[in-house]
């Protein structure tokens, strides 16, 4: 098409938002869906709409400053200048860990690569965590010990399609990435699930467990597939170690007991098991309602003994995955900007990937930092005697994403610099003492990791706006700034990427042998990738695991419950989660009026005896409280909600922040925080209308 005297040419690329990465095309703003594997033509009403915001009125092209306590426009330089001066001043006085890096999982690879290189070399500071933390940890830890290596699928989504029972636990896909149920259409469902959500409400047969008790659930299927004669035997004395440890602990716990403890019928826990066992063909896959707990790394390790014990992965056809959450929340964890993480998927503490990764970035690997703060532990840390005193915040939006963020906004409040990257002032960014504007994800060129491995390229469409520079830009500056060789940090993508693929060659997540000239011809890549002439992995595992002996490992796991229960104050259990509508912190989705109208605010869902019991009725406002802080939501009442349990979505702000609530105990493994479940109580607002 002709726009004046410019020729603009439809550009393939790949939606903004959840880790299926569907494929679009973009037409200067305008979406169209595109035959891609994982979408197979369809787009869910964010997808549709993500056009909308790359013109946005509220985007911001110019960097602001605070002065006299106002966020005022200043110039790159400016910015840039006195980010550095004050870094540096912070480093000299207390220390290289008295400045700290927030990244996000939406950040392409290129992005999280440079951001860890550049916390841990221009700026030398242990402290950096990211987003991800929230999300995927647990599954991650837990792959990471039964299986070697961790990728959310290690099979293409299309294999899904050929299932014929495929067990759901705490994933809702029907909301979180429509596109994606086509894959199941041939499979009898069992969803695991305390709400009768848009999921649920497909299956054969939903499990409604009380919240937290997962564990104890999949212990009790496990016992039955035992009891009932569905061990794969063969199976488990080939390819795997240590089953004998896990069947002491499944072996307590018999359908009748977990019956009690979760409140889902044995003879339903019977029946997923013969399900299951029954299959020629047959997944268990598990999201955030599993993983977001105190005990996530249990729990996902749960449900991998019971897929093991079906002899399910590692087999084509067959298998367990989790099912990632952000857009680039597998790439974002593999390169480098998690606590104890370096590019690759190497740890930090491991001497020889130390070695390798300074050697690429031609610095001794004495002068690398060890592991630092998990996310949580970061964020509470800031402002504190011990703590950063600065922070570098990156696509991410703590003040409504992390868990008891009032608590966040405290501290983001006590350190003495804060600096936010963004296109939007976001909510975090509006608390910064400086904010860098930034480009969108079609105004770049970058690559993504989508949930089943698959290296993706996200290809530049447009111009950005005057003044917007890139966060490679960003770091690129800063890094010159605070006395780095300009060669060192690149602001061009491609370069980055070329690094990236140094720094990984060998390591778990090798991708040294992908090229953007091999994504941009449309070769379908996942890691593994070690050579430019191998084919990638698409199904990791069908000889061995990744364990020295090729086996994959039971792990013991015990149900011990939720971090807090109710009492007479809090007498009720809530849990947090998404809607269709709106996409994590809500920074941009609730900008698309489209997507705000369906859903303008915060919502309780309520079974109607329970909100009558509260003096509550559909269209209220309610005060949800917990032990941490409270918040206001409009009542919705749900006849098929156990009574037990309330639900709030939590992309709203102010006073709308269903993380108010949530509790920051954290797994022992993973630091996940417990959001999936935490003791409130629920009241009319007083003077409500």
């Amino acid at each position: 098409m002709t726009q004046g005297t410019a020729v603009v040419t439809a550009v393939d690329t790949h939606c903004p938002y959840c880790a299926l990465q569907c494929g679009m095309r973009l037409d200067a703003t305008r979406v169209s869906p595109r035959e891609f594997p994982v979408n197979g033509g369809g787009l869910c009403q964010k997808g549709w709409t993500s056009g909308e915001l790359l013109r946005h009125p509220s985007r911001l092209t110019t960097p602001l400053v605070r002065v006299d306590g106002e966020l005022r426009p200043a110039s790159w330089d400016d910015a840039l200048d006195l980010v550095a001066r004050r870094l540096a001043a912070l480093r000299a006085e207390h220390g290289a860990d008295s400045v700290a890096v927030f990244g996000g999982g939406g950040l392409t690879n290129e992005k999280a690569y440079l951001l860890g290189k550049f916390a841990r070399v221009a700026l030398g500071t242990s402290q950096i965590d990211y987003n991800g933390r929230f999300c995927m940890s647990s599954a991650a830890a837990a792959g990471l010990r039964a299986f070697g290596a961790d990728r959310g699928l290690p099979f293409p989504v299309t294999d899904l399609a050929g299932a014929d029972v495929v067990l759901l636990a705490g994933a809702n896909p029907a909301e979180t990435m429509p596109p994606f149920l086509q894959h199941l259409r041939g499979a009898e469902l069992i969803v695991v699930d305390p709400r009768r959500t848009a999921t649920a409400e497909q299956a054969a047969l939903h499990l409604a467990p009380a919240p937290g008790t997962d564990l104890a659930l999949a212990l009790g299927i496990l016992h039955a597939v035992v009891a009932d004669g569905h061990l794969r035997q063969s199976y488990v004395d080939e390819r795997t170690a240590g089953f004998a440890e896990v069947w002491r602990i499944a072996a307590a716990w018999w359908p009748e007991r977990v019956e009690r403890v979760t409140g889902v019928a044995a003879a339903d826990q019977r029946a997923a098991a013969a399900l299951l066992a029954g299959a020629r063909n047959a997944y268990v896959l598990t999201a955030r309602g599993t993983e977001q707990h105190a005990t996530g790394t249990a729990t996902v390790g749960a449900w991998i003994n019971l897929a093991l014990a079906l002899g399910l992965p590692g087999r084509e056809g067959s298998g367990f995955g989790c099912l990632t959450g952000q857009g680039n929340g597998q790439g974002g964890r593999e390169h480098g900007q998690k606590a104890d993480q370096l590019p690759g998927y190497r740890r930090i503490d491991d001497p020889a990937a130390r070695e390798h990764v300074a050697g690429v970035w031609g610095v001794p690997a004495e002068s690398l930092p060890g592991p630092g703060r998990s996310a949580t532990e970061l964020l509470d840390a800031l402002g504190r005697e011990d703590g950063p005193r600065a922070l570098l915040v990156f696509g991410s939006n703590v003040v409504v994403s992390a868990p008891r963020s009032s608590g966040v906004q405290d501290r983001l409040s006590a350190v003495d610099f804060l600096v936010v990257a963004d296109f939007v002032l976001s909510e975090t960014a509006a608390l910064a003492d400086v904010v860098l504007p930034v480009t969108q994800w079609a105004e770049e060129d970058g690559t993504l990791t989508n949930l089943e491995g698959r290296i993706l390229m996200r290809r530049k469409a447009i111009d950005a706006p005057a003044g917007v520079r890139t966060d490679l830009d960003v770091l690129s500056g800063l890094a010159s700034r605070l006395g780095q060789p300009a060669e060192r940090f690149p602001a061009d993508a491609a370069s980055v990427f070329t690094e990236l693929r140094a720094a990984s060659k060998g390591g778990v997540a090798d991708y040294s042998g992908v090229t953007y000239e091999r994504l941009r011809s449309g070769e379908a890549l996942h890691w593994p990738v070690p050579a430019e002439d191998h084919p990638g992995t698409p199904r990791m595992f069908l000889d061995r695991f990744a364990h020295p002996d090729g086996r994959a490992r039971f792990v013991p796991v015990d149900h011990s419950g939720p971090a807090e229960s109710p009492d007479a104050e809090f007498p009720l259990q809530a849990t947090t989660g998404r809607v269709l509508q709106h996409y994590q912190s809500g920074a941009q989705t609730r900008r698309i009026p489209e997507l705000l109208d369906v859903v303008p605010e915060v919502f309780v869902e309520v079974h109607p005896d329970t909100a009558t019991r509260h003096g509550l009725a559909e269209g209220d406002l309610a005060l949800v409280r917990s032990r941490r802080g409270e918040t206001t939501a409009r009542v919705r009442c749900v006849g098929t909600l156990r009574p037990d349990l309330v639900f709030l979505p939590f992309h709203f702000p102010g006073a709308g922040r269903a993380n108010l609530l949530t509790n920051p105990a954290l797994d022992p493994v993973s630091r996940m925080p417990e959001f999936k479940v935490c003791a409130v109580s629920l009241s009319r607002l007083e003077g409500a209308a």
